[in-house]
């Protein structure tokens, strides 16, 4: 079934799905290489395009900055309650293909495999993921398995517009001002670079950029990546004996020097990581970039020690070689923000109850902007969006799981209202 096709009497929420099959085919990744922001010209045409979209709900202030954040407000119709934001991302992953995304409807799905692609033999099985068994009877939104879908974090745009949209639509819920924002760049950590907070001018946000139904976030990894540059020395073999430094095997022995067991495939939970992410090189040159990864601070601490004293003893071990470590700080776990406002925690908790939702409370495996805001002043825990395996061919999203983050973020507004926030 592909996407242009309608139903006559559907079961899902139609102005979700519309509106979602409509932004994951405007493509927007990100380039971790540019230099501008936003770092690709697609992301600003997104934006444009959901400023148009903000306007037409009748949203005041709406604006694109010539970064391309994206802002606008929905005035509260009472008095004195905390103004409130709501902030998602518009860039795709570039680490996988995200241009040209094709999606498929699956409309009340049987809990079998779903062919993505009869010419590549690419299937969606819940052998292979067994959470898709949950969407049964759901409508999903798949991709053809040759790009990304987009859910991360075009399903978090949708359910923050569609939200505002229906407070607008029906004015009789009474509510305090809310604020919305759509930044560029977050998958490669810029997200938060250029934001007004200032101009945003909320007491606090959630991002809504997290996975399955349920998650609630305020812990996240401090993030640093580190990029290793080799030069050694390029020498005729039959005439090297003495004289060839190969760069690419001292990478090889660097990298066998950090710990098996902290890669990403061999933890979970609270447990930090080294990640390769990209190696490339000549006998001559070669490169090494990582991502470094932990909840904890002092374990963070510990790992970028392990990077630095590694480098270390490679440069004495190889004298006539040069290996230089460029290493930077990227984001911090932004507990140590929300600790002091865990009523914005208890907001979110009580309003998923509320309206019938499970809260898995559980530290994030990665970052998000709101990470980067709640350094900024601006605390922001993250929501759930209802999508899984983001970043890659086998990413989906049930629409009546979007359907639920809209509502919590109807409900988290009008608990707010009646909220009692701790002197």
């Amino acid at each position: 079934m592909n996407a242009e096709k309608k139903s006559s009497n559907p079961k899902y929420n139609k102005d979700i799905l519309d509106r979602f099959i409509k932004y994951v085919k405007i493509d927007s990744p990100s380039d971790p290489e540019g230099k501008s922001c936003p770092s690709t010209k697609f992301q600003l045409n997104l934006a444009k395009i959901i400023a148009e979209d903000l306007k037409e709900i009748g949203l005041t202030d709406v604006s694109v900055d010539k970064n391309g954040y994206v802002t606008g407000t929905l005035e509260g119709n009472i008095p004195d309650i905390p103004t409130i934001g709501f902030i998602a991302h518009m860039d795709t992953v570039h680490t996988f293909n995200g241009i040209g995304v094709k999606p498929q409807i699956i409309e009340n799905y049987d809990g079998k495999e779903i062919i993505l692609n009869k010419e590549e033999n690419i299937i969606l099985s819940p052998k292979d993921f067994p959470k898709l068994k949950d969407s049964e009877g759901e409508t999903l939104v798949v991709t053809d398995g040759t790009t990304i879908l987009g859910a991360d974090d075009k399903g978090g745009i949708v359910e923050i517009i569609e939200a505002v949209k229906y407070l607008k639509e029906n004015p009789e819920i009474k509510h305090g001002t809310v604020k919305v924002g759509f930044t560029p760049d977050e998958e490669i950590g810029r997200g938060a670079d250029l934001f007004d907070v200032k101009k945003f001018d909320c007491k606090f946000a959630y991002t809504v950029d997290g996975g399955e139904v349920g998650e609630l976030e305020y812990e996240n990894f401090n993030a640093a990546g580190a990029t290793i540059d080799i030069i050694g020395r390029d020498i005729h073999p039959g005439t090297s004996k003495d004289k060839m430094i190969n760069s690419i095997m001292i990478a090889m022995e660097l990298h066998s020097m950090l710990p098996v067991a902290q890669r990403p495939e061999y933890t979970d939970g609270y447990e930090g990581f080294f990640l390769l992410i990209k190696m490339i090189g000549t006998v001559e040159n070669t490169q090494l970039k990582y991502i470094i990864r932990d909840h904890s601070k002092e374990k963070f601490e510990i790992k970028k020690d392990l990077i630095i004293n590694a480098v270390s003893f490679m440069n004495q071990k190889y004298k006539d070689a040069k290996i230089i470590l460029n290493l930077s700080d990227s984001y911090y776990n932004m507990e140590e923000k929300i600790k002091p406002v865990m009523e914005i925690i208890d907001l979110a908790k009580k309003s998923m109850e509320d309206v019938g939702i499970i809260p898995l409370i559980k530290p994030i495996r990665g970052g998000t902007d709101g990470a980067r805001l709640s350094y900024m002043g601006l605390p922001c825990p993250n929501l759930f969006v209802g999508g899984a395996n983001y970043h890659g061919k086998y990413e989906y999203v049930s629409v009546e799981s979007m359907e639920k983050a809209k509502t919590l973020i109807l409900k988290i507004v009008e608990n707010l209202t009646t909220f009692q926030f701790k002197k």
